[in-house]
């Protein structure tokens, strides 16, 4: 594939307001692409597409509503004239345990980061099917390495993989390729607001090693950027994160043994912030989680 394999392409992007989406938006448009830019935030979005220029465009739209996804892929196609490389980003966290997180605020992950990508996908697939194109999805470590106060988040990012996968089988023959990308901790507004919970920050500042480590914005730039322009059908990001592929059937026993002794004591502190600062308060991590699942 060829190294500037993007130009004249047009890009949607969900979730584009900042980090991995706006940096990949920015990107690709220094590449030729056409870059159309999805998601809640608008202001922030057309901040985005005012700093990249005449290539690019934002359309507010919410990834768990059919019908602001149909509108917005229709403008993009009357805009643009069509789709070509479609990149679910938008995701969204929250902190805490099964037993005491806010229902509704751990039940919108799931609705933004799996159901999210299947109805993104699903509505734009005819015009990418059109083009030949290139589907990816966005996961994450999570769906390898499955970490107590992240259920939701690691259910929904290990089902995204499932769904890229299966899919990648049924449009192989229609020219479609489908990728999915596994970031780790990447030093973004969602990272860095998880990591300020008084509770569940300590938790990831104590897991050991690579596990544990946050990388900046730009490796994750790099690898992405690269993995669009080859079409790849994986991006792990660092490359080590594969590595975690081989034995991820050991891994559920090891992340249960390692975080044991510290599980009790957090779980208390958990019902200690919520009676503080209320169930929604406690869980609602980052500008996009917290933008998502505000109560009307």
């Amino acid at each position: 594939m060829a190294k500037n394999s993007v130009n004249g392409k047009v890009v949607l992007i969900t979730g584009a307001a900042r980090g991995i989406g706006a940096g990949l938006a920015e990107r690709l448009a220094a590449q030729g692409a056409k870059v159309a830019l999805v998601g809640i935030e608008a202001k922030e979005q057309q901040a985005v597409a005012d700093k990249i220029g005449a290539s690019a465009h934002a359309w507010e739209a919410d990834v768990t509503s059919w019908d602001d996804l149909e509108r917005a892929a229709a403008s993009v196609v009357e805009h643009f004239g069509g789709i070509d490389i479609v990149i679910a980003n938008a995701g969204i966290a929250t902190s805490g345990f099964v037993r005491s997180v806010d229902p509704a605020a751990f039940e919108k992950v799931i609705e933004v980061d799996l159901l999210g990508v299947w109805r993104t996908f699903r509505v734009t697939l005819p015009h990418v099917i059109d083009r030949k194109g290139y589907l990816l999805a966005i996961s994450s470590l999570a769906a390898i390495t499955h970490a107590p106060g992240m259920a939701n988040y690691a259910a929904a990012k290990a089902g995204v993989e499932a769904f890229s996968n299966s899919l990648r089988a049924e449009v192989a023959h229609l020219g479609v390729k489908v990728g999915v990308a596994h970031p780790t901790w990447i030093r973004t507004d969602l990272v860095e607001s998880a990591d300020q919970h008084p509770v569940f920050g300590k938790l990831r500042a104590g897991m050991p090693g690579l596990l544990g480590k946050t990388y900046p914005l730009k490796v994750a730039l790099d690898l992405l950027q690269a993995g669009v322009n080859k079409r790849a059908r994986t991006i792990h990001v660092p490359r080590w994160v594969g590595g975690l592929k081989l034995i991820r059937a050991f891994l559920p026993p090891i992340i249960e043994i390692g975080s044991r002794g510290r599980i009790k004591k957090a779980d208390a502190a958990a019902l200690v912030d919520i009676e503080q600062r209320g169930a929604y308060e406690s869980s609602v991590t980052g500008q996009a989680g917290r933008a998502a699942t505000k109560k009307g």
